[in-house]
Formats: C-alpha cells, structure tokens, sequence
C-alpha cells in the first residue's frame, strides 16, 4: 500500500478526536468510542494486526485506566476532606492574605505548587491536586482545570523525579547499535544527563513565559472584560514568578541530573515567590477577580461546588472550627513528603513497586503484551493516605467523612466511561504494527519527516506533542519517538550536538502535548466535577501549546544553525504577547 495512503490512515483516529472532541465540540465518551472503533478497524483492515494483540492492548488500556481513576478518586477524596473539615476556609483565608488576586493565586498554586508536584509525581497528579483546591478558594471550575493544565508543561519532563528522561528517553534509545556507535565514547548513562540539560535549558527559555500566559488566558476566559491585557497587567510577577522556577530548575538539570529539577526548582521558587507576595513586591496595580457567580457561563461550572457543602455544614448545625493555616495545608504538606519518600527511598520503592505489591497481567490473550498495576505506589494511595490522617488531624465526624467519600466516589464515576474508552484506544494505537509495518504512530512520524526534509528540527517538537496527546504520558512519547528522532537527524546530516538537540526537542514537545492530552484532561476535568466539556477545555489549551511548539523548534534550529533563528525565537515570543494582549471578545458575547 502507497506510503501517502498509510500516512492517511493512520491519521484518521487523531482527526476523530480532534474534530469530534474540539471542533464539534461533542463529549470525551462519544469523541473516544468514535476513535477507538476507528483505530481497531484500521489495525484490522489495514495493518493486520491480530484480533489477540488489539484484545491484548485494550485489556491493558483498561488496567491503565483503573489505575488514573484511582489517582482521581484519591485527589476528589482529599478536596472533599479538607472541604467537611473547615480546613479550606483557612486555606482561603491565607491566600487571601497573600493576595486576593486572582492571577497570582493561580501562579502560586498552578505554576509553583503544581510544579513541585509534577516533580514529585508527574503522570497527571498536578491537575488533580491543583484543580480542587482552586475550585475550593473560588475558581470556576473549568477556569481551575484550565490553569492547572497549562502549567502541565515546562515541568513534566522532569515530573515524577525524572521518569520521562530517565525512563522515557532511556529506554526509547537503548539496545540501539546506532545510537552507541554515534554518542562513543559516551555510555548511553552518560548521554541521558546531556540531553536532561538540554532540555531543561529550552524549557527555561520557553517556560519563563508560562505564568504569564496562563494569568492572560484566566483573564481572556474568565474575566468580565474578557482580555488577555487584563491578566497581562500582572506581568511583572508572572515573569518573577517564570524565573523563580526555571532559574534553579536549569541549574538542577545541569549540575545534579535529571531527577529533581521540577520539584526543587518548584520548592525554591515557593519559598522565593510567597514572601515576594507578603511583601507585595512586583504586584500589580489593579486587582483582578472572577465576575459575580450569577454572571458565570453554564460552562464554567462542574458538579462540584464547595460553596454548596459550606452552606450545607451550617444547615445541619455543623461546628466552624477555628483551625489554623499551618494545621489546614498539612495534607497537602503530607503528600508532598509521602510522593518525595515513595520516590527516592529505594527500599521503600522496592517494596512498593516489587511482586508482592504489583498486580500483572503477563501475555494477555497470547498477545505478548503485559499489564500491570501498582496500587501502593499509585499516588492515588498516597493521597487517600493523608485524607485518613486529616481526619485524625482536623478530628472530623464520622458522617462527615462519609458523606465526602461518596460525593468522591459519584464524581470519579462521571470520568469513568471516556478514561475507560480512551486508552484502550491509545494502546491499540500505539501496539497496531505488524507484519513489517510500523505502528501508526511511528507511520505519522516518518510520512511528516519525509515531508519536511532538511527542515525537521522545527517540526520534532509537533511529534513529541502528538505522541503525548495519543498516549497521554510524556514518557510514552519519549519511548515512542526518541530513537525516531535520533535517526531522522542522523538522516538529514547532522552532527551528534544537532542530532542532540532535535531529541532534545522531542522530550520538549512531548512535555508541552501533556496540556492537550486527553485523558489528561478527563481526569482533571473529573476532580472538579466538570464533565463533556473536555472539548472546551482543549480549544483553549492549544493556544499556549502552540506558543510551546513552535517556539521550541525555533530554538531548536537557532542551537544548531545559529543566526537569524534565534531572532525569529523573539520575534514569535513577542508576537504571541503582543497579539493576545489585542484580542478581546466583543460586549456581551459571553465568549468563553
């Protein structure tokens, strides 16, 4: 069969996502049961892939789904605890005294908090814990979502203390004659950190403007002028805020490896940024806050609302505790210490993630594909975990607590069916080679190089952001793609530092596709009680995913040709500014 007509097919399942999810705007379930009917009738017809290896990656998709809905109803969990509690009207109360802004309570805790824990966690936890505890201080709930997945970006390459390096692009390169024969006398060990530096320098010169896109688009969305220039008004700290993140988490990567730039660069920038904010340095002039909830879109909100379960506390006579601000973010506090222990002791890890604590499914239906699942070391457990010792901590009532565990239970339902369709068909997606025949995905990759040519550098970027989109993990695409680009650099001529850096720009492009992913977004949208609104979600997130992209190919050229690209990297940077900060919607449109 001609290349141009495998090309075809192979993109068809990613344009049903994208037409039925983001330009029709239908549910995730509807959008993701088109895909994955699409995508096993092409592993059938077209690339002949047994009946028992689609069985085989279905079952596995479903076990993967399981496990992200365990980590959803953990996040639900811990809100709706800290919520019965009375906690959260002293966490209010505190980011109040920071700032009643709204824009730098979404810096400090999407950008710095969110940070820190993609580097403890990584694999969608941030967007989980950041997106409640938003909600619960009076965010809109897709406005939280929104934030919180924007965020899912700069960090994730180093989330879940270095597993998309470490992991991802290890593996993706490793057993390859090619890849030892050209990085000689280097051990592949010793290249990883290479490219971890590589990546956290363009991440760096990318993710500074992060904070400040991400409190643009707040404003855009969510403001009552409806303007990027509102939230751009407070660029001052979102740019000190870019900076007291990126500055460390590069000089991590450089000195210290590929383990903790996210989570030592999102702890230091807390610890420079909160007292920066006491202080009232770099704030802006105005202040800016969401319009009157009676002024809100019908889609802004989610079947979560904390407000509720306030006024429902004070119906039934519930006691105000007067708890204090150290006492209310201790959950919070106790996931961080519990995902850093889990992660870095190694006997700890080992007993964890060993036999005894995993569940696997080997050779499923003869298909050579394994699946397992490691409930202890799910960060699911760890966030169930710190809601029992909030009970304890904040001395909760027995129905209370009850009470929350149900509301969580029904709300991780509503995700259920688009998680439990979406990655059975990422996995068939990905598992579909046979016969010879690359798998989809690796057929996309090398019809889009072939196009491109000499040019390639520009568009790796696109190909790590696909890869993630399709898998949903910045890891997967890693594995995917990074001996792909490794030999399509080779390919087109380019030396190791070139050939360097265009894996570099596939790790990159995989972090920035995590803000568009789709079962990223289920599964955040679900810990706010936002559901069939994923669509909306993904046509806003492309606006800074494409900033992201196609700022990382400029870069990408300017480290290897030089010259005019790094000036064309400014120029993209200040046109993105500079033509947000002219777009408004028109009166009374109620844009969203």
């Amino acid at each position: 069969m001609p290349q141009s007509v495998m090309f075809i097919a192979a993109l068809l399942p990613v344009l049903t996502v994208f037409v039925l999810l983001v330009v029709m705007r239908k549910s995730a379930k509807l959008a993701m049961l088109a895909a994955f009917v699409v995508t096993v009738v092409l592993a059938l017809a077209i690339w002949g892939t047994p009946v028992a290896r689609i069985a085989g990656a279905s079952v596995n998709g479903l076990v993967t789904a399981i496990t992200l809905l365990y980590i959803v109803f953990g996040a639900i969990l811990l809100l709706y605890t800290v919520q019965e509690s009375g906690a959260i009207r002293a966490i209010r109360r505190g980011f109040t005294d920071i700032s009643p802004d709204r824009r730098i309570q979404a810096i400090i805790i999407a950008w710095m908090f969110g940070s820190m824990i993609e580097g403890a966690s990584g694999f969608g936890t941030p967007a989980a814990v950041a997106a409640p505890l938003l909600l619960a201080i009076g965010f809109p709930a897709m406005a939280a979502v929104m934030v919180s997945l924007i965020i899912q970006s700069t960090p994730v390459s180093f989330g879940a203390v270095g597993t998309p390096m470490l992991v991802g692009v290890n593996t993706g390169l490793s057993n390859s004659e090619e890849v030892a024969a050209a990085i000689a006398p280097q051990t592949l060990d010793q290249y990883i950190p290479v490219v971890g530096a590589n990546v956290a320098m363009v991440h760096a010169l990318i993710g500074f403007l992060i904070p400040l896109l991400m409190v643009g688009m707040l404003t855009r969305f969510f403001g009552a002028g409806r303007s990027f220039a509102e939230g751009f008004r407070a660029w001052k700290f979102a740019l000190f805020a870019g900076v007291a993140f990126t500055l460390p988490y590069w000089l991590v990567a450089r000195f210290l490896g590929p383990e903790f730039p996210s989570l030592v660069g999102g702890l230091i920038g807390l610890m420079i940024v909160i007292p920066a904010a006491r202080a009232g340095l770099f704030m802006p002039s105005d202040q800016f806050e969401f319009p009157p909830r009676d002024k809100w879109g019908s889609d802004w909100q989610g079947s979560v609302e904390p407000e509720q379960i306030d006024q429902e506390m004070a119906a039934e006579g519930a006691p105000r505790k007067d708890i204090s601000l150290m006492t209310a973010w201790m959950p919070y506090v106790i996931v961080v210490i519990l995902l850093v222990l889990t992660r870095t002791v190694v006997p700890l890890k080992d007993w964890l993630t060993g036999p005894s604590a995993t569940i696997a499914f080997n050779d499923v239906f003869g298909s050579g594909i394994n699946s397992s699942a490691q409930f202890l070391y799910s960060p699911g457990t760890i966030l169930i975990l710190a809601s029992l010792i909030s009970v304890a901590l904040f001395r909760m009532r027995g129905s209370d607590y009850t009470r929350a565990w149900a509301i969580s239970g029904r709300t991780m339902m509503s995700a259920a069916p688009a998680l439990l369709l979406a990655v059975p068909m990422v996995q068939v997606f990905i598992n579909s080679g046979s016969d010879g025949l690359a798998s989809m995905p690796i057929t996309l990759a090398e019809g889009m190089a072939a196009a491109t040519g000499n040019a390639w550098p520009i568009f790796a970027p696109l190909i790590g952001a696909l890869g993630a989109f399709i898998a949903g993990s910045n890891t997967v695409s890693n594995m995917m793609f990074s001996l792909f680009q490794f030999s399509t650099a080779q390919g087109i001529g380019l030396d190791l530092l070139g050939v360097t850096v265009v894996v570099t720009l596939q790790a990159v492009g995989g972090a920035a596709g995590n803000m568009i992913c789709v079962h990223n977004v289920v599964a955040a949208s679900a810990t706010v009680g936002l559901t069939d609104r994923e669509g909306d979600l993904i046509r806003k997130t492309l606006i800074p995913m494409a900033y992201y992209v196609v700022q990382a190919g400029l870069i990408g050229m300017g480290l290897i040709h030089g010259g005019l690209w790094w000036g064309a990297a400014v120029v993209w940077a200040v046109v993105v500014i500079a033509g947000l900060g002219t777009n408004r919607a028109a009166p009374g449109t109620g844009q969203s």
